[in-house]
């Protein structure tokens, strides 16, 4: 298991946890980070991860990133 900000590009991964407060917890979900889902990093960019989940591009903080185990 290692955080989302480690995994490789282009690489389908599946969650296995989400770390943080309940509040960012509850955002990551809305966003569409849901354990057991999946999820793969397109590009890194200025600090930021742009991300494929749920058939959606989301770029989410690498400080976010971290949070999430895959």
């Amino acid at each position: 298991m290692m955080p989302l900000s480690l995994a490789d590009e282009n690489q389908e991964n599946i969650i296995k946890k989400i770390g943080g407060s309940a509040e960012v917890k509850k955002h990551l979900e809305n966003l569409g980070f849901v354990v057991g889902g999946k999820v793969r990093v397109i590009n890194r960019l200025g600090g930021n991860v742009i991300v494929s989940v749920k058939e959606a591009r989301v770029a989410i903080s690498e400080e976010m990133a971290i949070k999430i185990m895959v």
